[in-house]
This record gives C-alpha cells, sequence and structure tokens, in this order.
C-alpha cells in the first residue's frame, strides 16, 4: 500500500467566514513552513497578541527540520498539521518509516564531530517542548511537538 498521502489542513478562509478545514498537498519543506506561516497568522496572532518575527523563525526552523527528516530518513513526508494552541503551535509530522531516531530523546548537545548526524534534532529539542513520537495504525509514525510563541508586548 502507498501511504505518500500528503496533506495537511488549511486554515479555514477566514475572510469569508468559513469553517471547514481544506486538505492541501504538502510535499515539501517549503511548503511546509508556508502552511505553518499561514497558520500562524491567519490562527494564532490577533489583535490582542502577535508572535514576534523571532518566534515564528525558530518555529520554521523546527517545521524545517522534521519536514527534511521525514524526507531524507523517514521514506518521505506523508502530512503535515499545525495546531494553535494558547502557548503556541503543536506540529504534526508524519512519516513513512516506524523507525524511532535515536537522537530524539537526547540531550540537545550538538555533536561534537560531524558523523553522518546533522545539527537538526539538537535545534528541535532546545526549540521545541513536549516532543512525542507514536507509531500510526498504518504504518510509518507521526512525531508531534509544541513550539512556543513569544508575543510582541
Amino acid at each position: 500500500m502507498d501511504r505518500i498521502d500528503t496533506t495537511a489542513f488549511a486554515p479555514p478562509d477566514l475572510m469569508s467566514g468559513g469553517t471547514s478545514m481544506t486538505p492541501v498537498p504538502i510535499t515539501t519543506a517549503a511548503m511546509a513552513r508556508a502552511h505553518v506561516r499561514a497558520v500562524v497568522l491567519e490562527q494564532w496572532n490577533s489583535p490582542s497578541r502577535r508572535a514576534t518575527e523571532t518566534a515564528v523563525i525558530d518555529l520554521l526552523l523546527v517545521v524545517s527540520e522534521l519536514a527534511a527528516n521525514a524526507v531524507r530518513h523517514g521514506g518521505g513526508l506523508v502530512g503535515v498539521e499545525a495546531t494553535p494552541t494558547p502557548e503556541g503551535v503543536r506540529l504534526a509530522v508524519h512519516d513513512n518509516s516506524d523507525v524511532v531516531p535515536a537522537a530524539a530523546f537526547g540531550s540537545g548537545g550538538l555533536p561534537p564531530v560531524h558523523l553522518g548526524n546533522g545539527y537538526g534534532w539538537p535545534l528541535i529539542i532546545r526549540l521545541a517542548r513536549d516532543i512525542t513520537i507514536e507509531r500510526r495504525p498504518e504504518g510509518g509514525k507521526t512525531i508531534s511537538v509544541l513550539v512556543p510563541l513569544q508575543t510582541m508586548p
């Protein structure tokens, strides 16, 4: 069974008052970043709170690393979800591999020597909270993280 269903749910069309979620194909890290930025701008930001640009950059770095890892090590990017929370944005990235990355629950320390392991997981660990990895019933896994967003004063 081919599990390449690269869909995420885009924010509802707020201008028209829509409430349904529209599937949008997400096949690259760039598309995942654009989707998550739209969620912040259209759903998380409000008249009473606005994420700092630094916080959004950190969030997009985490999105890039998770999506790139799914493509490079996870057998392909299957889907990306971004859910606004009071603290920030919860990301869920789905891939086709059942393998749990060894570095996922590390200290967040940078590798002293680059021996095939990159800086992605240490950055994710430093910028995100509540990291969970769950195997999906249809195969593959979902990596979920909460990325806090600081607000402008």
